[in-house]
């Protein structure tokens, strides 16, 4: 089996460096890369023959030259930005590459239909990176919802991811940019809850700012509270993912980091998560970031205290 290719759209983004680690540990090989920044220097890591391109422009040139030339590249990698995922996704189509997409795959619900003519158009195939669907302790609690396939569980969510003030400057800060907390730092927890629990029947928004989240969902198999936070003074300023299922403990926290080889792996073997697996966690987000909060009944997080919900720069 020759070795896969890749190009990568987003190399100096948080992400790119798990990608390029996967696409390394599963014998595949960056040929080239691009980014408007160029504080790329872990692409040394792990492929410094790759090119690299600042300007997008010469980054869709040389690809082009390589298809041309009879050097193919397999697959574009996309770690942008999450307003670009859509273009750079239909790039990659048009290239007439298959397409890795990390999450969240779009930020609205009718891209995903448009993605979905374009593939058929193309023939071409977009994955998406849900990797927690690949943990052995998701894996474990949606066979054992299954088993109970009447039982309503009761679900407590909480996640706390602390972020310096540089968020709010960059482009993450940028609901139109980001989609907003639920959507940029959620989607992956939103997506497993469906995949375990069902397609959403009511979701109900408390809380929603610029640096944190909160609400009440219910799935066919669960009543779900949730709470996302940025704010570095919730939780002492450490990282904290916490899911309890009936009261127990189910902890998704450990091997957190390494899921995107599995899922390389998994495409490479033909079980890759597909367009059509993005869609609920989607539309979800996108009905969470316009719902209108209707504000907490008693207590919605287990932290007592809640800093300022103003924004560090405006005052919003």
């Amino acid at each position: 089996m020759s070795r896969k290719t890749y190009a990568l759209a987003g190399a100096a983004g948080y992400i790119a460096p798990r990608h390029m680690q996967a696409i390394s540990e599963t014998n595949g090989e960056l040929v080239a890369a691009h980014d408007p920044n160029d504080s790329v220097g872990v692409i040394d890591r792990y492929f410094p023959q790759a090119a690299f391109f600042t300007e997008f422009e010469r980054f869709d040139r040389h690809i082009d030259k390589l298809r041309r030339t009879q050097k193919p590249i397999d697959a574009l990698a996309v770690c942008s930005p999450n307003y670009l995922h859509d273009a750079h996704i239909r790039f990659g189509l048009r290239s007439g590459l298959d397409v890795i997409c990390e999450k969240p795959l779009v930020l609205n619900p009718w891209n995903v239909d448009a993605l979905n003519d374009l593939q058929m158009e193309t023939g071409k195939q977009v994955f998406t990176i849900l990797q927690l669907r690949l943990h052995p302790n998701v894996i474990a609690l949606r066979e054992k919802v299954k088993q109970n396939p009447d039982k309503v569980f009761d679900v407590d969510l909480t996640y706390i991811t602390p972020r310096g003030y540089w968020y709010y400057a960059s482009w993450k800060g940028d609901v139109s940019k980001s989609g907003g907390i639920a959507t940029n730092i959620g989607i992956h927890f939103f997506d497993v809850l469906q995949w375990i629990f069902g397609v959403p029947v009511e979701s109900t928004v408390h809380m929603h700012t610029h640096d944190r989240a909160a609400g009440f969902l219910q799935l066919p198999q669960a009543r779900v509270r949730w709470f996302l936070s940025i704010n570095n003074q919730i939780g002492e300023g450490r990282t904290k993912r916490h899911m309890t299922v009936d009261g127990e403990d189910c902890d998704f926290s450990s091997g957190f980091t390494n899921l995107h080889t599995e899922s390389y792996r998994a495409i490479n073997e033909g079980r890759g998560f597909a367009i059509e697996d993005a869609r609920h966690s989607i539309q979800l987000a996108h009905n969470i970031r316009n719902a209108t909060p209707v504000g907490a009944k008693g207590e919605f997080h287990p932290f007592v205290k809640y800093p300022s919900t103003k924004h560090p720069f405006n005052g919003q």
